[in-house]
């Protein structure tokens, strides 16, 4: 009989873009839904502003149509249940819509009732403005439901760890030490994060991270570092997913997310 710890609960993570999902945490998303939990995606854009890796893949020119296809891959690699893709403007989800955004996630988290919350820390990973934009509207959702509110967690990623990859791949004859991630410098992720507080071990579900971020085709070209490392290298740098947990007030003491992690020690 298959173990499933966490059957009956709900995980609502709350992106930008459709790929966010798998860099931010796609290893977390698959350890939960594995142990039973309702994992929900909610999507705050198509990603219709994205670089294409190769045109062949947009014939038409739908890149919106195409990533949210690509998303819907991913979301049944990782085990997502439910994957909404919202019609925010790529670009301008911090000051777009602010309020029809705001009232889409909090109806979500009256639709679904999540158990835990995952979103975007403040730095948004490398200061993107979509993602604090996803942070800001997140945590002013959650704190409308307050002291009955599920706990609201920020996943981060330690500084050093993208520039880790870019030097691995560089060593295997891809991309150069200073290649860039999706447009973004390998030092920026993590730059300015405040640290976490706990960590998942992600390792098993590495390969399942890898696979849904190459379902992601108009986003993983060539020379994109992560093309480059396998499954070893992938679980030595991405093994590991980190997460904080917000101040905002909550009833619950400990989460699911929290049951599964172990402390980080603080430097």
């Amino acid at each position: 009989m298959v173990d499933r710890p966490l059957a009956g609960r709900t995980v609502l993570a709350v992106f930008a873009h459709p790929d966010d999902e798998s860099l931010a945490c796609g290893g977390t998303l698959a350890r939960l839904a594995d142990a039973g939990a309702r994992v929900v995606l909610l999507c705050g854009s198509r990603g219709e502003s994205g670089s294409i890796s190769d045109p062949a893949l947009v014939p038409d020119g739908d890149l919106a149509g195409v990533r949210t296809r690509e998303l819907a891959e991913a979301a049944a690699v990782l085990g997502i249940a439910d994957a909404i893709v919202l019609d925010h403007p790529d670009g301008d989800l911090r000051w777009d819509d602010v309020t029809e955004f705001h009232e889409e996630i909090v109806a979500a988290l009256h639709q679904y009732r999540p158990d835990a919350v995952i979103t975007f820390a403040e730095d948004g990973l490398y200061w993107h403005l979509d993602h604090i934009g996803v942070h800001e509207r997140t945590y002013t959702a959650v704190k409308t439901l307050g002291a009955g509110a599920p706990p609201l967690f920020y996943v981060t990623m330690p500084k050093g760890v993208m520039r880790k990859i870019a030097e691995a791949a560089h060593a295997k004859g891809g991309a150069l030490p200073d290649a860039s991630f999706w447009g973004i410098e390998p030092d920026a992720f993590g730059d300015a994060a405040i640290p976490p507080t706990f960590s998942i071990d992600v390792r098993d579900w590495v390969p399942r991270k890898l696979a849904a971020l190459r379902c992601h085709r108009t986003q993983m070209g060539p020379n994109n570092p992560i093309a480059w490392i396998d499954e070893d290298e992938a679980r030595r740098w991405l093994g590991s997913e980190y997460f904080r947990r917000s101040p905002l007030e909550s009833d619950t003491a400990e989460s699911v997310l929290e049951q599964l992690g172990e402390p980080v020690a603080s430097s």
